[in-house]
């Protein structure tokens, strides 16, 4: 069955927002390329548990308000709105976060800027290992694009090359981008190519996809980026310098909410691109309170492809951190 969606008036724009039970907030924020409908999985559960769930199409997205400029598409503004839809629904009282993806840098961040708002974050995915000494844009192109090497973030970086190449058959670019990161891709799926190469070069459609999602979840994803196309979601990737400069004054601090952590053996962004030995350890430091897992072959997809291990997970922390 599917939960209620609401339009949430955050105090600058309206999302919308899979609303289901009643209890202390969750607030969960999807990632690239999806929408509140990656968490279909953990709703129901996490409300049967005494909670409200709440699933939201980050701006750009599905139902949400798609605003036009790059600017409209900083951690700063979406961190606003996770902290408007904690008002809106639960006014005067802590909310829980869980993001996944970019919704794991946005939970962490929401977390760390907003501590009276935020009692507890969990993230899937992506760890958070401290506020970064440089713009991300620097990083990756020091390992990657200096090298001469392509990296995906690189070809998002231009506004319209990337929306015009995904939106020009948008199941063959959901296809092939799921597929390429997840578990159950052989070694090799996601190609090594120059830069200047662009996305979908050498990616692979498999004529058979995974069964952790079939085809009417495919369907809705089509449907959402059909209606709404690519160019809020890739603006989010188009903000890493205003994005470091806004999180400098949160240095000096660390994430001192009860935490939890669960990522894929076979997701390239549980050890940042394998920046990380060891993420759950990179983490503490930073994250004091952080509970780590790593699943054994799950790939990026993680509450999608591991739906009974994410929520089992899920559920026994959220009994330890209920408000």
């Amino acid at each position: 069955m599917m939960p209620a969606l609401r339009m949430v008036d955050t105090g600058t724009l309206r999302l919308r927002v899979a609303v289901e039970g009643e209890g202390p907030l969750v607030i969960m924020v999807h990632g690239f390329p999806e929408s509140w409908y990656s968490w279909r999985h953990q709703i129901g559960p996490v409300a049967a548990a005494g909670f409200t769930a709440a699933a939201i199409d980050v701006r750009g997205y599905g139902g949400s308000d798609k605003p036009p400029a790059i600017e409209d598409y900083t951690l700063e503004a979406i961190t606003a709105d996770v902290a408007g839809v904690a008002d809106a629904l639960q006014p005067g009282a802590p909310a829980i976060l869980l993001g996944h993806d970019w919704g794991a840098p946005i939970v962490w961040n929401s977390a760390l800027s907003r501590p009276d708002r935020f009692s507890a974050v969990a993230a899937l995915s992506v760890p958070f290992v401290g506020v970064p000494s440089r713009p991300f844009t620097e990083s990756f192109r020091a390992a990657f694009t200096d090298k001469g090497q392509f990296f995906y973030q690189e070809w998002f970086q231009e506004p319209g090359p990337a929306e015009a190449e995904a939106e020009a058959d948008v199941r063959r670019f959901l296809r092939s981008f799921y597929y390429a990161i997840s578990g159950d891709a052989p070694p090799g799926t996601w190609p090594e190519k120059p830069a200047g190469a662009t996305l979908l070069d050498g990616m692979v459609d498999p004529p058979v996809f995974p069964a952790w999602l079939s085809d009417a979840d495919l369907d809705y994803y089509v449907a959402e980026f059909e209606a709404s196309g690519l160019r809020g979601p890739l603006n989010r990737y188009r903000n890493h310098e205003r994005d470091w400069a806004w999180a400098q004054p949160f240095k000096v601090r660390r994430i001192e909410q009860p935490a939890l952590f669960i990522g894929g053996t076979k997701d390239p962004a549980t050890n940042l691109f394998g920046a990380l030995a060891d993420p759950i350890a990179a983490m503490r430091p930073h994250v004091p309170k952080v509970e780590g897992h790593v699943l054994e072959g799950c790939g990026h997809w993680t509450q999608q492809e591991r739906p009974q291990e994410v929520n089992r997970l899920l559920l026994d922390w959220l009994a330890r951190v209920r408000p």
